[in-house]
């Protein structure tokens, strides 16, 4: 299955990235190597950053991204309070409010901003109204991916075409994955309805400053994998090949032009 099991951003500034997300999250600085740095998010979800001139030579691309990159991070947390904390923290912090916290239309309750390095984040808790204090440090319940797609319908059909297994379907509307336990939630939606839902706009474009990566046990796997994407009707752009410290990877896109990185070693 393609779970993501650590979404990587490319920054411009890719020293001052990161520390916004350890003051925000509480995140937790777990490696890296070289301009690379990788946190963890409660052991929820891993999170990485690196320069993203760096980021665009492994995707073949330009390193130049739109100002809204067509894909949602979302943070699900127990608590209201929850949410506002941290959307009051990231503001703090150098981020845009792109969407206050408040009750959500049909239930729940959210909030959205984006961070300095581009990406937006959605804050949810499914309770409207608190049931208990909030932490100090919200620990998320989920994290997880929501793609911007041209047709949620074609975009399942590729990722069913590699294993993953659809959780919710509402057709047009949204589309998710079934998650596993040290991986992310996949969803995706309309790109334009996506867009809104956070309170910016749509705006495409060939290269998102994002990698998702999936660890694979083997070599083997790797190919075996970017093989299926083709057939799939993704594109390989940068075949898998063994780096000097001995991780064999390569790079995709999916039909909708976002990243991927499949990796072993």
């Amino acid at each position: 299955m393609l779970l993501p099991d650590m979404i990587t951003l490319g920054a411009t500034d890719a020293q001052a990235a990161p520390a916004f997300y350890q003051s925000v999250f509480a995140a937790t600085a777990v490696g890296g190597q070289d301009e690379r740095v990788e946190l963890d998010l409660h052991g929820v979800a891993r999170l990485a950053v690196c320069p993203i001139a760096e980021l665009a030579a492994s995707a073949q691309a330009e390193p130049v991204a739109p100002n809204y990159r067509g894909y949602v991070l979302s943070y699900i947390v127990n608590q209201p309070d929850e949410v506002r904390s941290i959307l009051d923290a990231a503001a703090r912090h150098g981020a845009s409010v792109l969407k206050p916290a408040k009750k959500a239309m049909f239930a729940g309750f959210s909030g959205a901003f984006q961070a300095p390095d581009g990406a937006v984040w959605k804050l949810t808790s499914a309770k409207a109204k608190a049931t208990g204090p909030a932490e100090e440090t919200p620990v998320p319940n989920e994290v997880g991916i929501l793609l911007g797609v041209a047709a949620t319908k074609s975009a399942k059909s590729f990722y069913a075409a590699l294993g993953m297994v659809v959780d919710r379907d509402y057709g047009s509307k949204y589309i998710d994955f079934q998650p596993s336990p040290a991986g992310c939630r996949l969803g995706l939606m309309d790109g334009k309805v996506l867009a809104k839902d956070v309170g910016t706009k749509e705006d495409r474009a060939d290269f998102r400053a994002a990698a998702f990566e999936r660890m694979v046990p083997s070599p083997d796997e790797v190919d075996s994998l970017l093989s299926a994407v083709t057939a799939a009707g993704g594109r390989v752009v940068a075949p898998a090949a063994k780096s000097g410290s001995g991780v064999y990877a390569g790079y995709f896109t999916d039909p909708d032009g976002f990243l991927w990185k499949v990796t072993s070693g």
